[in-house]
Parts: structure tokens; sequence; C-alpha cells
């Protein structure tokens, strides 16, 4: 907690990182009586991540509440941005007195991309507030809070090798998965999530990933047999629609990647290498096409 005398102005700050996701598995089992759909998928941190740096003041004549800042220029910087909802609801849900709350994203993390950016510095908002207003809220309290932002922000508050269940907030911690490098590529286009949805309740889905057998691996520190399941009902809807998501699928597997999946609703796309060398290479190919191009590695 803050102290302060009546006339002293007294800041705390924090940077949290918050880390992009993959999914290795992704299927959707299902849909509530809300709209809502059920999921099951298994997802994997990555190393790419955005920093979220938080600076809280108390004592300034005149608090300036919620101030939200980015080094890209195009994103809003008020309630359309999640980081800010996330400030918002903290602020609501524990009482905590706001004065002046500074945030700042510096953002590596595409836009728009099937990788949870906008997911994760929500998340990253709500573990700075909590530490640096010393509330005490517990992963699950934080868990909860965060699930009224979005299905993936539970997730992204833990991290890690996790099972998603429900609409992504039943989480089951697995294994960690076998260290590998990660080229992530997204083509030069958004994907509407609720466009993806709505076209897979139109279709029966005959193939679906085999969850199971992911989770068999993960526990046998099974490199190949992780890449062999890889799987996502998503990529069957977006990839028709968009031939570049092929075209990088291919690449990938050209120069050497051991399993290449889209992430998420896409459009980013990702291989798996284990080889740094390899990984290196399809980087270097792909960022010739495609400026948001990155070579990273599982955490």
């Amino acid at each position: 907690m803050l102290f302060h005398n009546k006339n002293e102005i007294t800041h705390a700050e924090t940077t949290v990182q918050g880390h992009a996701k993959i999914n290795l598995t992704l299927d959707v089992t299902g849909r509530r009586d809300d709209g809502y759909h059920t999921v099951k998928m298994v997802m994997q941190s990555v190393e790419l991540h955005d920093d979220v740096q938080v600076v809280v003041t108390h004592g300034e004549k005149k608090p300036r509440g919620i101030v939200l800042s980015c080094n890209l220029p195009y994103l809003p910087l008020d309630e359309r941005n999640l980081a800010y909802r996330a400030a918002d609801l903290f602020y609501q849900k524990t009482g905590t007195l706001l004065e002046t709350c500074e945030i700042h994203i510096e953002k590596r993390i595409p836009v728009a991309a099937g990788l949870a950016g906008g997911s994760t510095d929500a998340a990253a908002v709500l573990r700075a507030l909590n530490t640096l207003h010393e509330t005490g809220l517990s992963d699950d309290e934080l868990c909860e809070m965060g699930l009224k932002l979005g299905a993936d922000v539970p997730y992204c508050l833990r991290g890690g090798t996790m099972l998603a269940e429900g609409i992504g907030e039943e989480l089951t911690a697995l294994p960690p998965m076998p260290h590998c490098w990660v080229v992530l590529c997204k083509p030069p286009f958004g994907v509407s999530t609720k466009e993806v949805y709505a076209e897979i309740d139109s279709v029966e889905l005959k193939n679906r990933p085999d969850a199971s057998g992911m989770i068999r691996a993960l526990e046998n520190g099974d490199f190949a047999g992780v890449c062999k399941r890889l799987s996502n009902v998503m990529e069957l809807v977006t990839a028709t629609k968009r031939r570049q998501i092929g075209e990088i699928k291919a690449c990938l597997e050209e120069n050497g990647a051991n399993g290449t999946l889209m992430s998420g609703s896409g459009p980013t796309v990702f291989g798996l290498f284990s080889d740094e060398g390899r990984a290196k290479t399809a980087a270097k190919m792909l960022s010739r096409r495609f400026a948001d191009t990155f070579l990273t590695e599982t955490v």
C-alpha cells in the first residue's frame, strides 16, 4: 500500500511481461445458450512479449485517473483497449482508491493475430496493480476478474502449458512442452474471431484435434509426438479464404519445421523447430515477404 503525507506525491511502479501464446490444439466443442462457444485447447506461452509498465501516483492536486499510452500510435487508448478496461475493472472490483494510474505498453506482439496480445496486456495490468496496491488477490481471484474481460485472460494470467476448457476459463496445468524454437509469421490482414465461429457453426467438423494424444506426448516429453498432433479446427475455416496461410506453412516445412499450425482464429502461423539454425533460416526467408515475422522460443 502507498502511504504519503498530505502534501507528498508518491509513486510506485512495476513492469510486467505479457507473453504471447500459441495453440497446440484447438477444438470447438459446442455453443452455450448465451452464445459463447465451448472449447478444448492446449495452449503454450512463447518468449515473444509486450512490456507493460504501470505507475501508480498518489497525492497529486489533480488526479488524472487511468492514463494509457503505447508505442503503436494506431491503438486506442481508452475503454476500447483491453488493458484500460482491466485497470478500470480492478479499481471497481477491489474498491481501491484510484488517483493516477499510468500504463505504458511497449508492444511487440502483433495486433489481431491469434496470439492473445490484448488479453496478455490485460493480464499484465491486473498482476501489476495487485502488486502495487498490495491487494493480495489470489491467482484464482485474478482469473475470475480476468474472465470478465475475455476468455483468454485467465490463461494469460497463468501462462505455461495448459489445457483450457469451458469457454477457456477451466484451466489444467500440463507438463511443460519440450523446449523448441518457434517461428511466428502473421500475414498482413486481420481475422474476425466472431465470423470464424459463425462459419464453424455452419459446417460439420470431421477432423478434430487429438487433445488426449497431445497431453500424452507432453507427459512423455515427446517433441515429435507434439508436432504430429498439432491441430486447429479454425484453420480449416480461415485457410480456405486466405492462401497466404498455406504458403507460410509450406515455407516453414520446406525450411525444416518439425510441425506447423495456425494459432487461434488466425491469421498467425507458427512453426516448431528443434534446430535453431533452421528456425533462423525460415524466419529470414519469411521476413522478406512478411514484416510481422518473429523468431522466438517456448517458455
